[in-house]
Parts: C-alpha cells; structure tokens; sequence
C-alpha cells in the first residue's frame, strides 16, 4: 500500500508546475516556517537547499493555500540524510487530530437499548447543581482511582426519575473511552426484553462473555425490568459473578435503593425467593457503592 506522502507527491506532480529559480529562493528561503526548519538543522549545506528548492516551495504553496487534495493533513518538512534533500510529508491536522480521537473514543463505547446522543455528553460540561456536587465528586474520585487502579470500585446511583443519573453515567462512559478503555453501556428492561433474540441467533452466550469481561459495564434503569428465575440467576447472575470473580468495574443507575433492589430480585414471575435474591445484591454491593442522587426532574433540559 502507497503511503499519503506518495500519494500526494504524485498528484502535485500531475500539475506539471514551471519553478523560475529566483522566485523559489525569494519566496521559499524567506517563509517563517521555512527559515526555522533551516535553523534547527544545522547540517543542511546551501548543495542542500538548491536542490531542494523547488520541495521548499511546493511547501510554502500548500501552507498558504492548502489543496482540496489534502484536506485535513498539513504539509511539514523532513531532512532525508541519505538523498541529501528536504522532503515533504503530510502529518494529520490538529483539528483533524481531535475528530479522530473523538471517533474512537465513541466505536469503544457499546451502547444498548440506548440513544446514541449518550455518546456526546461531557462529564466536565455537566450543570455542577448543589444536588449533583457530591455525585460528580464521587464520579471524578473513580476516574482517579481507575487510571491507577483497573479493579476500582463502581457506583450504583439511586434516585427519582429524571434526576441525571443516566446522563451522569454517560459522561463517565465517555471520558472513560477517550482514555483507551471499552465500555459497555446497556438499559437493563430492554436487554431482558430482549434475550428471546439472543436465544434465536445462538449469541447469548457470547453476549454473556463479553458483557462479563468489557472493562467497565454499566447497567442503566436496573430494578425496571420484569424478570424470571432464568433471567435472574442464568443471566444477571452470571454476568454480577464473573465481573466480581474478575474485579472490573460495574456501574448501576436505578429509580429504587438497593434494599428495594434485592425485593426486586426476590419476586419473580414464578414466586418469590429471598435467598436467591440475597446472594445477587451481594454481588452488587460488592461492585458498587451506593450513591443517592436527589434533586428535580430534569429531563429535557440536561
């Protein structure tokens, strides 16, 4: 495969430009940004710079009126030691730079059952309201001790609907993916809804592992869903099993406290079962702590 600088030295080159030799000294030599390249490379003898000239102008050309051809990369000169010339290569922009991050940080962030507008929230742009203060400090004591820690502990916040608790999440997911990590981000009563697609296709298993292992999973809206035994032990069990076996990072957000959670777990379509429903909270405390978040609804105006 051709690298750009090939690329884009063959299509400057179609052009078949005429270099009048004055013009080139005149206007090259004397550019900023080329006298300071000159500067720093000492080792560069004027054999060098004549025969480089028509390079150094090419230069100045695509920097003062840069070509469709190379939208979003930007010309930046290089001393070739072996040919004893001064090349052109084409690094991306700053700005382009900060779109590509942004795009990665958002393919390592799995949203299911969630709209994709979570992907564009920032923790740091977050409405810092007095109900929120604390949450947002425990948010931020977690980034901290995940960057030295990668088994840190997770949150579970509890509070009325509408108070931010998802949105919160969101921005933690986000900055978590602009770090280099994958997250999982799933609206627990759609996934439980939803594991008859799993069974059909025969992915439940592997959807299983990889929610267990995913660095960092957050399950949002928990204690919504309608469960059965099945999908109580066989599937959330699981997974809270695995990912406590493992210490990785497990977040909840949910309208009820955990000890409403665990009479959640208690009565299924079939009965209630206390014992059951005892071991699964363990599992979740484990992972979490418990985060209360107060405050108005406000749902259309985060």
């Amino acid at each position: 495969m051709r690298s750009l600088d090939e690329i884009f030295a063959e299509k400057f080159k179609k052009r078949n430009l005429e270099f009048n030799k004055k013009e080139l000294a005149t206007s090259a030599l004397n550019y900023p940004a080329v006298k300071t390249f000159i500067a720093e490379h000492s080792e560069i003898s004027q054999t060098v710079l004549t025969a480089s000239l028509s390079n150094l102008y090419k230069f100045v050309q695509q920097k003062e009126h840069p070509d469709k051809i190379i939208a979003g990369y930007e010309p930046v000169l290089s001393f070739n030691k072996d040919l004893n010339l001064i090349e052109i290569r084409y690094t991306p922009t700053q700005n382009k730079r900060s779109k590509d991050s942004i795009l990665s940080a958002k393919q390592r962030i799995e949203l299911i059952d969630l709209p994709e507008r979570l992907k564009d929230i920032d923790l740091n742009e977050i409405d810092q309201s007095p109900e929120r203060k604390h949450v947002l400090n425990e948010l931020a004591e977690f980034i901290n001790d995940f960057s030295k820690n990668k088994q840190a502990k997770g949150l579970y916040l509890a509070g009325d609907f509408g108070v931010g608790k998802t949105y919160m999440l969101a921005g933690l997911a986000n900055l978590i993916a602009k770090n280099g990590y994958k997250v999982a981000f799933l609206h627990v009563p759609s996934f439980i809804a939803s594991l008859s697609r799993h069974i059909k296709s025969n992915s439940l298993q592997e959807e299983l592992e990889h929610l267990s292992s995913v660095p960092v999973l957050i399950f949002d809206d928990i204690g919504a869903e309608t469960l059965s035994d099945w999908s109580r032990d066989d599937v959330l069990g699981v997974i809270f099993q695995k990912r406590m076996d493992n210490v990785l990072p497990t977040f909840f957000s949910s309208n009820i406290s955990m000890d409403a959670l665990e009479e959640h777990f208690a009565e299924t379509k079939s009965g209630i079962d206390e014992l059951k429903a005892k071991r699964l909270m363990q599992r979740v405390s484990f992972l979490s702590k418990e985060v209360i978040v107060s405050g108005p609804n406000r749902r259309g105006i985060l």
